[in-house]
């Protein structure tokens, strides 16, 4: 069970838009499917080479994203109202990047795969709900990724160069 009554989910969800089509009620079934997981700073939510068996909403703090050389050199990071985890999570493929808590932890609520299997049968317009988000989360990712890589060309090539 979460750590947070069905109106705080759903005004959550409201404010962060994260399934905003789900009614209140909605949200109060969905919450019986999830976990309320916490991190501690710099804690290791998943590694590298792992495949996804949940993911998460992330509630409080900032998961960060660092490759999996000898460095775990940063990529990225992801803070309150995003999702998390959704690309191993659907293709079963091996996650390239390790995630690990913020300095100041991190709240998720997590979605494991047993649970969501759950949820596509007993409660099927939510279980929609959660797919269309991770499609716009992923949607989101792809063309973040494109700006930076057309801003790393232009840093490389320069502006106006013939």
């Amino acid at each position: 069970m979460l750590s947070i009554s069905t109106d705080e989910l759903f005004n959550f969800f409201q404010k962060h838009l994260i399934c905003e089509s789900l009614t209140k009620q909605e949200v109060g079934r969905l919450i019986h499917y999830l976990q309320d997981k916490k991190y501690e700073g710099e804690e290791v939510i998943s590694d590298a080479g792992e495949v996804g068996e949940s993911l998460g909403f992330i509630v409080k703090g900032k998961v960060l994203f660092n490759g999996a050389d000898a460095d775990h050199t940063a990529v990225g990071k992801q803070g309150v109202g995003t999702l998390i985890g959704e690309m191993s999570f659907f293709d079963r493929k091996p996650r390239n990047l390790r995630m690990t808590a913020g300095k100041k932890g991190v709240q998720i609520f997590m979605l494991t795969r047993p649970m969501y299997e759950r949820l596509k049968v007993e409660e099927p317009f939510i279980a929609v709900n959660i797919l269309e988000n991770a499609i716009v989360s992923l949607d989101d990712l792809v063309r973040h990724m494109g700006d930076d890589i057309s801003a790393l060309g232009h840093y490389v090539h320069g502006f106006g160069k013939r």
